[in-house]
């Protein structure tokens, strides 16, 4: 029930005669409004982070606390906030909806449906704060979570529980990664949260049709912040995403979630902190902003009695430079990040994984034994190619050896191109990883070694669907299977029909 202004001052005539009231309610009354926040007075005994509503129909949360004063954030935009309105504390904190049945749904952050699909099914509220799991209750991460692209499968694997940061310049394709990893997951029992944090309303439409295209919405939810709404709602974004992601998990299910991209998340909490008057910092964000992902992306993890939650924060660089103040906060966090090297897109490597800069903590753990047998010295090889590369440009006169490897390095790069939207499980992987391996590439022209690679899976597939599904069910190459795919890669060799140009 709304406190009304009349209301008060019935309240107060009774008061004068002596009635005495059955419940009491804590009120304040709002003495400044500006920029999505408010200053209330008269809340004494409210506490940070409290969920308040306010008279006219909007609400808000309390982020400061002074004497005499307490400073609030709007979530909407639609309803305006006057002085002199009072606002009255709900004992509580801001809470959202949870349950399977919001997958396949796009809502905000405050639990409205923005998919035109009707009111939602919900099974419950929990507060977007909640205690962390310790360290006794995980698991080490070690069960592979596909991504289904070759260059991060075999160069930085990830692992369920994992949080691995993709970083890169604007435009390089990191959402893009995200989405092809999304859209792998189908069929393996993995449930999708994917995070919108300021993306424009265009750019979300599309993101979610490319989903239900591709089946993926079956397993996916989305929660959208748009830049349209209060700063409020971009701040929360994230943390409603995860606390739905760790409702699944507590049922004992894997999670995987998206968060694109975090430079808005922190950008709105400086905008915030700015608000509030709060000292800035390096580049203008407040001291605390390592906190406000640190205890964002600790949710994450697998724990021991089932079920995991794994992270793919996505953070904007300018210039290539990583060092800046929120990826350095972001890579400290996190288990690895992979890097998108802005000069190999413009080069049209798809995608454009920079083998150097990349790097997954949690490496081999998370890959399956067939793909670890068939990847021992590819990054290795990939080093070599880059610094022979670098020679090869000065026009440096370059020994047979070295030559070599400069050609195997360009049938490496090569191998790791893969468009967008097609994704390979791990016996594909392998098959392609062990013509590389084997030296079968060697002798094919540079142009042809993709066409190659994936004419071979299907090959095997086609006419030796046996020794696929042992690949598959045993996740290992043994002596005899090798043994095997070497003479079908001979064989397919003198088949090989080059793709006409």
């Amino acid at each position: 029930m709304e406190m009304k202004s009349t209301d008060l001052v019935a309240l107060f005539e009774q008061s004068l005669r002596g009635i005495p009231q059955d419940k009491l309610e804590a009120i304040g009354i709002v003495i400044q409004v500006g920029d999505a926040m408010c200053r209330v007075h008269g809340l004494d005994q409210a506490v940070f982070g409290e969920f308040v509503e306010f008279e006219g129909g909007n609400k808000g949360i309390i982020f400061q606390l002074d004497e005499g004063v307490v400073s609030i954030f709007l979530l909407y935009n639609s309803i305006s906030v006057a002085e002199l309105e009072v606002v009255k504390r709900t004992g509580s904190v801001f809470k959202t909806p949870v349950g399977a049945q919001l997958i396949g749904r796009v809502i905000d952050v405050v639990g409205h449906p923005l998919d035109g699909l009707g009111a939602l099914s919900i099974e419950g509220y929990m507060p977007i704060e909640a205690p962390i799991a310790g360290i006794i209750e995980r698991s080490p991460v070690n069960e592979s979570l596909e991504t289904g692209i070759l260059a991060i499968d075999a160069l930085v694997p990830i692992g369920k529980g994992q949080r691995e940061l993709i970083i890169g310049n604007r435009g390089t394709g990191k959402t893009a990664i995200a989405l092809d990893t999304i859209l792998h997951q189908v069929g393996k029992n993995v449930f999708c949260i994917y995070v919108s944090i300021g993306q424009r309303q265009a750019t979300l439409a599309r993101t979610v049709q490319r989903l239900e295209l591709n089946g993926a919405l079956e397993y996916t939810a989305v929660v959208s912040a748009q830049p349209s709404q209060t700063v409020l709602n971009q701040y929360l974004a994230p943390y409603v995403g995860s606390t739905m992601a760790e409702y699944l998990r507590s049922k004992g299910k894997d999670v995987l979630i998206v968060y694109d991209d975090m430079n808005n998340h922190a950008i709105a909490f400086r905008e915030m902190s700015l608000l509030l008057r709060r000292a800035p910092g390096r580049e203008a964000y407040p001291g605390d902003v390592f906190y406000l992902h640190s205890r964002l992306l600790e949710r994450a993890g697998k724990l021991a009695a089932g079920g995991s939650i794994t992270a793919l924060p996505i953070v904007q660089v300018q210039s290539d430079d990583i060092t800046a103040y929120i990826p350095t906060n972001l890579i400290s966090i996190t288990d690895g990040q992979i890097f998108l090297d802005t000069q190999l897109f413009n080069q049209g490597v798809r995608p454009a994984v920079s083998a150097e800069l990349s790097v997954s903590r949690v490496a081999g753990a998370a890959q399956t034994r067939a793909i670890k047998q068939v990847t021992r010295a590819l990054r290795l090889e990939l080093a070599q190619y880059q610094e022979l590369l670098d020679f090869a440009q000065f026009g440096t006169e370059l020994d047979e050896i070295s030559m070599q490897r400069l050609a195997r390095g360009e049938r490496v790069m090569e191998l790791l191109k893969q468009p967008q939207y097609v994704t390979y499980n791990f016996v594909d992987q392998t098959l392609m990883l062990f013509l590389l391996r084997e030296s079968f590439l060697d002798a094919i022209q540079v142009k042809q070694v993709n066409a190659f690679a994936t004419q071979f899976v299907s090959y095997v597939k086609s006419v030796y669907q046996a020794v696929y599904d042992t690949i598959y069910t045993t996740q290992t190459l043994s002596d005899e299977v090798r043994n095997q795919l070497a003479e079908m890669a001979r064989e397919f060799s003198k088949l090989f029909v080059p793709p006409s140009v």
